[in-house]
């Protein structure tokens, strides 16, 4: 018994070996850096970029800041590359105590509001509705 599992795992790691090689076909493409900075000063701050031979490029900079909930990082940076269609990418973002806020041209924008839901809004916050007590004698407590 214990020959037939040494023989199956041996044939799982034979198998495995030849499905999976490890080569450019599988993995992609190597690509190489070919500008690459990087800053880090005492006080947390940080800065780094690079460049890759394909166009992509990417720049960040941190810098520690006190939230409202304590110690966080306020980030900024871009990355960009060319999309397959030949689209040039730029991507900008924050990140903070308020989350992540990316902006580009690319990204999906919301549906302008219609005049009617504006209009509709707008009557709703100038006329408030009266809050009413929850009904007392639905509970039982008002008799």
């Amino acid at each position: 018994m214990k020959i037939i599992i040494a023989f199956l795992g041996l044939m799982t790691v034979v198998h495995a070996q030849y499905r999976y090689p490890y080569n450019q076909e599988y993995y992609g493409r190597r690509v190489a850096i070919l500008r690459q900075n990087q800053n880090q000063d005492i006080d947390g701050s940080y800065a780094f970029s690079y460049d890759t031979e394909n166009g992509i490029s990417v720049a960040e900079q941190g810098t520690p800041t006190i939230g409202p909930s304590g110690p966080a990082e306020i980030v900024r940076g871009q990355y960009s590359y060319t999309a397959p269609d030949g689209t040039p990418i730029v991507v900008q973002y924050t990140a903070g105590p308020d989350g992540f806020q990316a902006s580009g041209n690319h990204l999906p924008t919301p549906p302008p509001i219609p005049v009617a839901i504006q209009r509709a809004l707008a009557h709703n916050a100038a006329h408030p509705e009266e809050e009413e007590p929850y009904n007392r004698r639905y509970y039982g407590l008002n008799k």
